[in-house]
């Protein structure tokens, strides 16, 4: 009898461990980090990968752009954090960054983790001491992730009767005075999202 209780028990906590290790958080929790910068080299940390169980099934497909949108660095991770990139661009441009991390594996209210961050870099010139200047890559907006599962199946929110009359509608189809920063917007029956 003491055997069966110990093999129950086991069996029962071996469950509870398998179930607690498929985790993840709102894809609003998470935002991207400059880990290294240096004036053609950027180090790029996604906190989903620390925060989504399985780590092992966690893909992040980075792209980063110039503001004509042509590709500066490109790279599809599988079970990393880390996205590591050599450039050229001129320290007074603007780089687009994306990041869009799924995991098949994890459930998060109702729907695979589907989240999409996109932001962009700047070169941020701080003086530490007079006469002494340091530089490096940093995130303007700070922006925080979209949940693609939540926005995916959106296609006509404004009114069927309603015509090309650039007015601004949210998510829900409600009516905006001005476009949202970070959120999508509808107008004119098309999507979009201001990032500044």
């Amino acid at each position: 009898m003491k055997k069966l209780t110990a093999l129950l028990t086991l069996a029962l906590g071996l469950t509870q461990l398998a179930n607690a290790q498929v985790t993840t958080v709102d894809c609003d929790m998470m935002n991207l980090v400059v880990n290294v910068s240096d004036t053609g080299l950027v180090k790029l940390y996604h906190p989903g990968h620390y925060l989504t169980h399985p780590q092992s099934e966690n893909v992040i497909e980075w792209e980063v752009t110039d503001a004509a949108g042509n590709v500066i660095a490109q790279e599809t991770l599988i079970d990393d954090s880390d996205f590591l990139f050599d450039f050229d661009t001129p320290l007074t441009e603007i780089m687009n960054v994306s990041a869009h991390l799924t995991n098949d594996s994890v459930i998060h209210n109702g729907f695979p983790v589907n989240c999409l961050i996109e932001d962009q870099l700047f070169w941020e010139v701080t003086e530490i001491d007079p006469g002494y200047i340091s530089g490096r890559w940093e995130f303007l907006h700070g922006n925080v992730g979209v949940d693609q599962n939540e926005v995916s199946g959106i296609f006509d929110v404004a009114p069927a009767a309603a015509a090309m009359d650039n007015k601004i509608y949210d998510v829900y189809g409600r009516e905006l005075s001005e476009a949202p920063f970070g959120q999508m917007y509808i107008q004119n029956k098309k999507k979009y999202i201001r990032f500044y």
